[in-house]
């Protein structure tokens, strides 16, 4: 390792590396021999000596000891999402990596569905914040400088919406809905080029290709062309010549596994104690070199992890293994909720000696959670794949790496502690934020879960302390503001609706008052979310989160305008608080547009 990047590793642990260690690369993983007098680094690689800085800083050189461990995992990693409106800067992303290598991490993907340069593709990526080409060779050649292999992470087959927001796009490579036409060649053109710039900005030869999630796939254009067929046919004959596309340029190609494995299952991916029976198709079908990424975010018991892995040996190809930090479609992760599923997954991975472990970092929903918000459980992960299941250990070692204890830090989860759907886990924090002070169809949750409010005022002694860290204070001003504002906003619409049914005109005043108050919390938490978001990513897909919470800023608005002419005689009625409230939500799937309206918002490209 250069001497200018471990001083950078230094200068990220706020330590200085003292004279009298020898650092030695040699022999495997990492470790330590200290006499009091002469202390030996000695790692296998550059991210097990960034980990070993971690070790000696927290150990210190002052006495004798011997600390020894390895990583279980040849490959340890994170998945970050770059496409979900948040695309990481190039310094903040090097800043991360950092950190991930301080961990022990020696592997990053970045997923990228339309956020990338391409030669000739200039709507690719357009005003998404793309990385051009100068800053992903840039970035590739920084993390395998810190000993990360970056990995590029494409679509090749769906999600590719907001590219089709482009009408020459969508006639020219659409399928239906956010799929590519298969068997095209327009399409296929495409993808070369897709594969021509990953290997030009990449030095890595491994790749995921998604391939995820395209259940609509030969049901639109492709019908109308050539008929019905077969939609495994479809999708097989599709993998083949990305397959063949792939090893034009070199690279190994890896899927998440959901679509052949609903195939082999007859339509379930998690077995839950029931056998995998693989057709014969299927395997005859599946390219040998592909690699296969079992994705698992919902179980917290061993068994079940077992199961899948067991199952997906069947298929007899490479195995990758990912657990989800816990970040999508929300302000606040649920780090406790990660932890409690991550380290079973962890167990059973080193008994099945799958060689690769690693995490994805959804930002469905606008990108919403700081990355830098989710170090609790990275951290945590890291411990666990070398070795460490000592709770009170990693929590020193967490202290160590970021300057501020495991459990203080864990107040980031404050808004986030009560139970949510499992299948997305946004909790309750974005879902009581977005309702409806009118027409709040999340008003019978925040009648059943008062503790949202709770939470938010025991969180915020620690949330103002941590929001003077130099470091990592700005993730805690956003949570600071945003429990304040909850701790108003959280059942606004259940007390003036109760108020106006039962003809309460006094409190139906100071309600309005209350929603200038809410306003102006809603603008301080606007100017902390703001900032935490220029300091990570690019300007590039803020513009969303100025559209909903200056909307939100309107409601509230228009809210008291009409408590005020109500209560002056100039309206006889509210009519949105005549109607009662459901019990039943309109959606589990607690994104933006599901929480802030039972009416339509926008129409998904499905042409």
């Amino acid at each position: 390792m250069r001497p200018e990047l471990l001083t950078e590793l230094q200068k990220e642990l706020n330590w200085t590396l003292p004279d009298s260690v020898t650092l030695i690369q040699g022999g495997e993983g990492i470790s330590i021999s200290c006499d009091g007098k002469a202390t030996a680094l000695t790692y296998k690689t550059n991210t097990d000596l960034a980990r070993g800085l971690v070790l000696l800083k927290q150990y210190g050189i002052e006495h004798a000891y011997t600390h020894e461990e390895a990583c279980s995992f040849e490959m340890l990693g994170i998945m970050l999402d770059c496409s979900r409106n948040a695309v990481m800067t190039v310094e903040s992303l090097k800043q991360f990596m950092r950190l991930l290598a301080l961990m022990g991490y020696n592997m990053l993907q970045l997923y990228t569905e339309d956020t990338y340069e391409i030669e000739g593709e200039p709507y690719f990526g357009y005003l998404r914040g793309r990385y051009t080409k100068e800053e992903m060779k840039a970035l590739d050649a920084y993390a395998k400088e810190l000993g990360i292999e970056m990995i590029p992470c494409i679509q090749v087959l769906a999600h590719l919406n907001t590219l089709f927001k482009c009408s020459k796009y969508a006639s020219r490579y659409r399928d239906c809905a956010d799929i590519l036409l298969c068997g095209n060649e327009k399409v296929e053109a495409l993808i070369d080029r897709m594969f021509a710039t990953m290997a030009e900005c990449y030095t890595s030869r491994r790749i995921n290709i998604g391939m995820d999630e395209a259940h609509m796939v030969g049901l639109g254009k492709y019908l109308d062309k050539n008929g019905y067929r077969d939609r495994f046919d479809i999708l097989s004959a599709h993998l083949k010549r990305v397959c063949e596309i792939a090893e034009k340029y070199g690279f190994r190609p890896m899927i998440w596994s959901d679509m052949y494995f609903r195939l082999a299952t007859n339509g379930s991916y998690y077995l839950e104690g029931k056998e995998c029976k693989i057709p014969e198709r299927v395997f005859s079908n599946l390219p040998e070199k592909i690699s296969l990424v079992y994705w698992d975010y919902y179980h917290t018991e061993k068994e079940r992890y077992d199961e899948m892995i067991v199952a997906h040996k069947k298929f007899d190809r490479e195995i990758l293994f990912c657990n989800h930090a816990r970040s999508a479609i929300c302000f606040t992760p649920q780090n406790a909720t990660a932890q409690s599923m991550i380290e079973p997954s962890v167990r059973s991975c080193v008994q099945h000696e799958i060689k690769h472990f690693f995490l994805t970092m959804w930002g469905d929903d606008g990108g919403e959670c700081s990355r830098y918000a989710t170090l609790p459980t990275l951290a945590y992960t890291a411990s666990l794949a070398y070795g460490n299941f000592d709770m009170k250990a990693i929590k020193k070692l967490f202290h160590t790496l970021t300057g501020i204890k495991f459990d203080d830090f864990m107040t980031v989860d404050s808004m986030n502690q009560l139970p949510a759907p499992p299948e997305n886990g946004a909790g309750l924090s974005k879902a009581l934020l977005y309702n409806d002070p009118l027409v709040g169809i999340f008003d019978i949750t925040a009648k059943e879960r008062p503790e949202i409010k709770e939470n938010a005022a025991k969180a915020l002694p620690a949330l103002s302390c941590l929001s003077k860290n130099k470091s990592f204070g700005y993730i805690f001003r956003t949570q600071k503001a945003l429990a304040k504002l909850l701790i108003l906003k959280a059942d606004f619409g259940v007390r003036l609706r109760a108020a106006y049914q039962t003809g309460d005109k006094e409190t139906l005043a100071a309600l309005a008052d209350e929603c200038k108050k809410i306003s102006a919390l809603l603008d301080k938490f606007y100017t902390e979310f703001h900032a935490q978001w220029m300091k990570e990513n690019k300007p590039f897909g803020f513009d969303v989160q100025d559209l909903r919470l200056g909307g939100l800023l309107q409601r509230l608005r228009a809210c008291r305008t009409l408590i005020i002419e109500y209560l002056s005689g100039k309206r006889t009625s509210i009519e949105e608080l005549e109607a009662d409230i459901l019990p039943e939500q309109v959606n589990l799937n607690w994104s933006w547009e599901y929480i802030c309206s039972a009416n339509s918002l926008y129409k998904f490209l499905a042409e």
